[in-house]
């Protein structure tokens, strides 16, 4: 069964509080390895990482020495750190790893040792791979029963929400936006046509670094020919074109702070359900309900909700249900032209028909 990395992030202390190895399985691009780095942030804990595609036999057992007519094995740095303090043992690629050294793998993740030296009794080890449901798609190799028997195995498959949340302290706003309102852009999810350029979680994040740092998102209508070129190279051509279109009009888009701050409810006069909706997982994603709101953005709050459809009413009234419960009650307290939200309220709820 796959999950998302909020599943994931809700179990994973369980597989760990007993030092046992996780392996994450998925699609590239999906954010991986950024998920083990998070968790390993969350715990304070360094991580090192290796690619065992990238290893040789020696690479991971060590060079042997000859110590009073004996031989021994001289562990790596990497895994003399690991032995030494608690860490998080990162091993990226392993199904792409040469046979030799996933052999030496199932000694570490069986007994947590290698030739003889033990791990630190602190240290996680976590490991990704590309196999699985979606193996047939790379070039790796087949993980025997064997071989998964020695790991925790979880399948990903991350959520739109993953990635918001995510993606709202590290991709620019431009590019968040663009997600929040075009989902199916965020990456590719059928087969893949060969040398043909996709998207994917990891590639929005570089694009957008790369249009940050060239400050093409500070006037994005003024920079739409080189951001579509460039576009085509980490996107490919279809998001190219979706998100060229999209910069073109982004002054257009209505924000959070348009509505709260500057009460701008008109400016989403045109809105369908779809856009509407955006914008309130913007709020959330932006965490807009945490702090106590000043009366005259429950106000401007106020004269938007009047104007949605029920089922975003019932959708930001949820939001705002995990926030600060002042902000609820200030909005169920409100008014509009004369009409109580209260009143609007069970007006959505029971289609329009109140009892006396």
């Amino acid at each position: 069964m796959a999950v998302d990395f909020k599943t994931f992030h809700t179990v994973v202390d369980f597989i760990t509080n007993v030092r046992k190895p996780v392996l994450l399985r998925g699609r590239h691009g999906i954010g991986k390895s950024c998920v083990v780095y998070q968790y390993a942030e969350t715990k304070g804990m360094p991580v090192i990482e290796r690619r065992a595609s990238q290893m040789t036999e020696g690479d991971l057992v060590g060079l042997p020495e000859l110590v009073n007519g004996v031989t021994t094995f001289c562990p790596p740095d990497w895994f003399r750190a690991a032995c030494d303090q608690a860490v998080v043992l990162f091993l990226d690629e392993v199904d792409r790893a040469v046979p030799e050294v996933r052999q030496g793998i199932f000694e570490l993740t069986d007994s947590r040792k290698l030739n003889g030296h033990v791990l630190h009794e602190g240290t996680l080890i976590f490991a990704a791979v590309n196999g699985g449901e979606h193996g047939a798609q790379y070039q790796v190799g087949e993980m025997d029963p064997a071989e998964l028997d020695r790991w925790t195995v979880f399948d990903i498959e991350p959520s739109v929400e993953d990635w918001l949340a995510w993606g709202k302290t590290e991709v620019h706003s431009v590019i968040w936006d663009f997600i929040n309102n075009n989902r199916n852009h965020l990456e590719h999810t059928d087969d893949f046509e060969p040398n043909k350029v996709y998207p994917s979680r990891r590639s929005w994040h570089r694009f957008s670094d790369c249009l940050v740092a060239a400050g093409m998102l500070d006037e994005p209508s003024s920079s739409l020919p080189d951001i579509y070129t460039v576009g085509c190279a980490f996107i490919g051509f279809e998001g190219a074109i979706a998100f060229r279109d999209f910069a073109e009009n982004f002054k257009s888009l209505v924000t959070v702070e348009d509505i709260l701050i500057h009460g701008k409810v008109e400016a989403t006069k045109d809105f369908g359900i779809n856009d509407q909706s955006a914008l309130v997982e913007k709020m959330e994603a932006e965490k807009t309900f945490e702090p106590e709101l000043p009366t005259e953005q429950i106000a401007n709050l106020a004269a938007w909700f009047m104007t949605l459809p029920s089922e975003v009413a019932m959708k930001l009234w949820t939001v705002m249900g995990s926030g600060e419960v002042k902000n609820t009650v200030a909005l169920h307290q409100a008014s509009v032209d004369g009409v109580g939200v209260s009143t609007h309220l069970v007006e959505l709820l029971t289609g329009g028909e109140q009892t006396a």
